[in-house]
């Protein structure tokens, strides 16, 4: 950790947040010395009080214990980038448009790595009247099953969450272009264009 580093990121959040150190002091229930020290970067908050900081002024614990916060290129509604993180804990499905830090249960996530479609991981697409009906041989067992499957055009994602023990039959609406996504909870991420 570098003090100083924390130091002028927890100044710079406090002067946006338009608050001097004594009221920053009381918020947080330590003395206007303490945050004078830490902003010098002369000490550094303790680590209990990290959580309670980040939480304050809205940041991820890992920005602030870097001592930066990461500028993010603007997309302008760019879904090629879209990234999938699925929680190994709770199966939690999130998506972003561009490799970001994700927590869940504790845990930092990594986005999917995305796969061509196989054979064995192939979906069956019919279109019956505007939808497109997919359906698979894939097994839905307890422990080895399609957890979501998820239709992604140019500016819209459609994502279906799925259970373990019931039959894969997903509805979408027609798209003239798009991908479909699918994640095998033992083989991972599938991409499989319509």
């Amino acid at each position: 950790m570098d003090n100083a580093k924390i130091g002028k990121l927890i100044y710079n959040l406090r002067k946006n947040a338009k608050l001097t150190q004594n009221q920053l002091a009381e918020k947080l229930n330590v003395s206007d010395k303490a945050i004078s020290k830490w902003e010098r970067g002369f000490g550094c908050p303790d680590i209990s009080l990290l959580p309670e900081i980040a939480n304050f002024f809205q940041v991820d614990l890992e920005s602030l214990l870097n001592g930066e916060l990461e500028n993010r290129d603007i997309l302008g509604g760019n879904m090629k980038k879209l990234k999938f993180y699925v929680c190994q804990n709770c199966k939690n499905v999130i998506t972003s448009m561009t490799e970001t830090n994700i927590t869940c249960c504790g845990k930092k996530l990594k986005s999917l790595k995305v796969q061509k479609s196989t054979e064995s991981h192939q979906l069956k697409i019919e279109k019956i009247e505007n939808e497109f009906f997919i359906t698979t041989e894939h097994p839905m067992t307890r422990d080895h099953f399609i957890s979501f499957v998820a239709l992604l055009t140019g500016d819209t994602l459609v994502l279906k969450k799925l259970y373990p023990e019931w039959d894969l039959q997903v509805r979408l609406p027609i798209h003239p272009y798009g991908k479909l996504f699918y994640f095998c909870t033992e083989d991972g991420l599938f991409c499989q264009d319509l």
